[in-house]
């Protein structure tokens, strides 16, 4: 019978190049040697706890070295990782925790009030990661690390068997649990180094992205470190902080969402000396055109857009150096991953639409989840003949380059006619008195939906009829925003994702 782990990313780093610094935090330069040992040793301190191979562990820590060696201490042990998003509440945790059926919860000392509360909820142990002594606990999982001897090796799965359950956002109702094996990382964190990338044992990566999330752990973390790289974490993003971190450990890596890469220029145009980087991947957002370029020309650096979700590991199209890149596509489909566009009013099966044509973005291969946890309804809706409905809105030219139009979710109906946010937005940003915008619909009673642009302002300000005349000029007539909206900062989650719900509810109301 064939085995696979994800666990083994790491563990071939410790045989391969064991004296290689293979993670740096701070003060901390870990090698890939160390991290594995540690691994290990907590490994054997969770099958302590009671943890059994397919049993569930929730995992709920900041960009520190707490993470990775917490998350391949779970999978040696043969758990099953739910990472846990640092912003939700104590009841919001709790729900992952039962959802999940979480044996215990692995909580950084920073986060225990919240995890603590919710564990307790959920009649389960939490055990602490990192310096901690204070209450809420089960003990620290270092502690118990400490009085046991480490596994010989780690724990034999399928391939098939889950490895990760990350929960997607809750967009209409509850999060699902988006089921994810050791097959479908193995393969998405081999094709990213290998395929997608030219990735080098030498390089050096930034973490800035959050590590409980898809893209900043399978593309970061397990991508990074499956060409043996090495990985510099920074716990909490800010510009200046991360142009420093580059410049002092060589950084040559960058993976990134538009907002980090907007916040990069505007500090990056006031120094001196920036960061030679060779590798810069966006994702997670569109890539507004103005600040690709704007990127390339101030770091002499080339931003490589890409296309993925939590349901499929999440990477499915990237600009890749073997076909070439296009600046406002995500590229073409990864190494055995499929990636076309369907009629959106099929809804029982796949109607592959011709070239050119706008429709469904439908994604099948190695990287296509095994299903919402619990949930055989949401799974059927989505899974159709082997491929999955992204609900995404794209096109593919007759080069094979992939665009996603926009997220159906934020697509606005003004009047009958469909508008994509990130179309006004891309206009809008080549104003020069714009710094940042993010464009939303809201209720209006004669149209169905009014557009809203709400904008961060450069200096000088624009006036909100300056912004209006500029978007006449540059957009047809059902697209340009009639009502805007000016803020001090646009409200970001922790992966640095504009939260336009926030917005949308903010200024539901009559301007």
């Amino acid at each position: 019978m064939a085995t696979l782990s994800l666990a083994s990313v790491l563990a071939e780093n410790a045989r391969r190049r064991p004296h290689k610094v293979g993670l740096v935090e701070g003060d901390r330069r870990l090698t890939f040697a160390s991290l594995w040992s540690q691994a290990l040793t907590q490994a054997a301190a969770l099958v302590r706890a009671g943890v059994r191979p397919g049993d569930p562990v929730a995992l709920l820590c900041p960009n520190t070295a707490e993470f990775p060696i917490a998350y391949y201490a779970i999978l040696a042990a043969g758990g099953v990782v739910v990472p846990v998003h640092l912003l939700l509440t104590a009841d919001e945790v709790e729900w992952v925790l039962r959802d999940s059926a979480a044996r215990l919860l692995l909580c950084h000392a920073a986060n225990v009030p919240v995890g603590s509360a919710a564990a307790t909820a959920a009649g389960i142990e939490t055990y602490a990661l990192g310096p901690f002594d204070g209450p809420g606990v089960n003990g620290r999982l270092e502690d118990l690390a400490s009085s046991v001897e480490p596994l010989p090796w780690f724990a034999s799965r399928s391939p098939d068997d889950p490895a990760v359950i990350f929960y997607t956002s809750g967009t209409t109702g509850r999060p699902k649990g988006a089921v994810l094996s050791h097959f479908n990382l193995v393969m998405n964190a081999t094709v990213n180094a290998f395929d997608a990338n030219d990735a080098r044992p030498d390089d050096v990566a930034l973490g800035a992205l959050p590590l409980f999330h898809t893209f900043g752990q399978t593309v970061s973390m397990n991508s990074v470190w499956r060409s043996g790289a090495t990985l510099v974490l920074l716990p909490r993003f800010n510009a200046a902080d991360a142009i420093d971190l580059m410049l002092a450990e060589g950084v040559n890596t960058f993976h990134g969402v538009p907002t980090m890469y907007h916040a990069l220029i505007e500090e990056g145009r006031g120094r001196s000396s920036l960061p030679t980087l060779h590798r810069c991947i966006s994702g997670g957002a569109s890539l507004p055109l103005p600040i690709l370029e704007s990127f390339n020309e101030l770091f002499q650096a080339e931003v490589l857009e890409g296309y993925g979700l939590s349901e499929t590991s999440p990477t499915a199209s990237v600009n890749q150096p073997v076909y070439g890149s296009r600046a406002g596509t995500v590229g073409h489909p990864v190494w055995g991953v499929d990636v076309e566009i369907a009629d959106p009013a099929v809804p029982d099966r796949i109607s592959l639409l011709p070239v050119g044509s706008p429709g469904e973005v439908v994604i099948r291969g190695h990287n296509v989840f095994t299903e919402y946890l619990g949930n055989p309804e949401a799974t059927a809706a989505v899974l159709i003949d082997g491929w999955f409905r992204t609900g995404d809105i794209g096109v593919k030219d007759a080069d094979g380059f992939i665009s996603i139009v926009d997220r159906t979710k934020d697509m606005i109906i003004r009047s009958g006619f469909n508008v994509y946010p990130s179309e006004v937005e891309e206009v809008l940003l080549r104003h020069p008195g714009i710094g940042e915008v993010a464009v939303i619909g809201l209720p209006d009673p004669v149209r169905g939906e009014e557009i809203c642009a709400v904008i961060v302002p450069a200096s000088p300000a624009p006036t909100a009829e300056d912004v209006i005349a500029f978007a006449r000029e540059n957009l047809g007539a059902h697209k340009y925003p009639r009502r805007i909206e000016f803020v001090d900062a646009l409200p970001l989650g922790p992966s640095h994702k504009v939260l336009k719900r926030e917005l949308r509810q903010r200024f539901a109301r009559p301007s």
